[in-house]
């Protein structure tokens, strides 16, 4: 696969990329790109991190990227995911959720086999470098950095946090040099961490990335957050608070109807998404449009079929998002056909899932974390 062929698919679907030259410069010297993203270890995973996080890594594996999952136990812990129980963490992360995320790449396409898991406690044993290189970045920020950047988190700028959680950026940073990552993934609402790896990259003693004897930056790629199905406190939206109103409504599994699980069942699916909101022509802030973009058109093979009476026009494809959209915004699709459609899309593609936790050792694994009482 030529270079041009390998940067398209690395930039599609993303919101940012730092930066593209950057990337480009080493794709075209045969650099060996290292891929990483990494994720706490809570409840149930959801399609923002199932599918929309393991569409990117499909993508990245067939460009030829070494793609690893990072099992964030430590980071779980401080952030108190599973009631601050680090037993029960490793135990989730080594388990369901490793299953979850294997499952959720075959959904897409990807190759579940070609992805390496690591886990935060296996990568800081013994570890002095990556401690030292905590340090080493912990020394180049100031306090107020680290404070701006808790977010990360799922936290308010301006929350009240312990110490612990202030040592969670830097520890971030130093999760990308450790594993000699120079391509470092996550979702948009982690750049400050990833702005901090690249600030203190080439001022890096212990653990730097070197390429011809140089320093470089690692590369930075965010995918879209996906909305919840939820309904906006305030309606309509500000425009020019889109992007923090956004961010806040992005799809979580602290609310439970606004989320789809990757093995909830047709009816659990079909509910949810009848309950969605889903204002009439609306396409700038409409959770069920915005699931049918990234979710649904996975590729450049995908279609969408809305089914409808002859007499509300009969069933229509949609070969690409863009006439869909424009066809909603016109009123030509009824939001309660296009909630349908969505629904009978992700039916079929979550059907590996769905099978997937239906086998005896895999249910066990999500049947242990019901016992947990998550919230769902």
């Amino acid at each position: 696969m030529n270079t041009q062929k390998r940067l398209e698919l690395i930039k599609k679907d993303v919101d940012e990329i730092l930066v593209e030259n950057e990337l480009k410069y080493l794709l075209e010297q045969g650099v060996k790109l290292n891929h990483y993203i990494g994720f706490e270890i809570s409840g149930f995973v959801h399609l923002g991190t199932g599918i929309q996080s393991m569409k990117k890594v499909r993508d990245f594996q067939k460009a030829g990227v070494n793609c690893s999952i990072f099992l964030a136990d430590w980071h779980s812990w401080i952030n108190n995911k599973l009631g601050g129980d680090m037993e029960k963490i490793r135990k989730i992360a080594g388990g369901y959720f490793k299953e979850a995320l294997k499952t959720s790449l075959k959904c897409v396409g990807g190759n579940p086999d070609k992805v390496k898991f690591v886990l935060g406690s296996d990568l800081y044993h013994n570890n002095d470098n990556y401690w030292q290189t905590m340090i080493e970045i912990s020394k180049e920020i100031t306090l107020s950095r680290v404070q701006r950047s808790i977010t990360i988190m799922g936290r308010k700028e301006g929350e009240a946090i312990n110490f612990a959680q202030l040592i969670y950026p830097p520890m971030q940073s130093a999760d990308i040099f450790t594993q000699n990552i120079n391509l470092a993934h996550a979702g948009s609402d982690q750049r400050s961490a990833h702005v901090i790896a690249r600030e203190v990259a080439l001022k890096l003693k212990t653990q730097p990335l070197i390429y011809k004897n140089k320093k470089y930056k690692p590369i930075t790629i965010h995918h879209h957050l996906i909305l919840g199905l939820q309904k906006p406190q305030t309606w309509p939206i500000d425009k020019n608070k889109i992007r923090e109103i956004w961010s806040s409504m992005k799809m979580s599994k602290s609310i439970p109807k606004s989320a789809v699980f990757i093995h909830d069942s047709p009816n659990e699916i079909k509910e949810k998404l009848n309950s969605a909101f889903c204002p009439v022509k609306e396409i700038t802030f409409n959770p069920v449009l915005d699931w049918v973009k990234h979710l649904v058109f996975l590729d450049d093979n995908s279609t969408f079929k809305i089914e409808r009476e002859k007499k509300y026009g009969g069933d229509i494809i949609f070969e690409n998002y863009n006439e869909l959209e424009k066809q909603y915004s016109k009123g030509d699709i009824h939001p309660q056909d296009l909630k349908n459609a969505t629904a009978n899309s992700l039916i079929k593609i979550l059907e590996p899932a769905r099978k997937h936790f239906s086998q005896p050792k895999n249910k066990k694994l999500l049947d242990e974390l019901n016992h947990l009482t998550i919230t769902r």
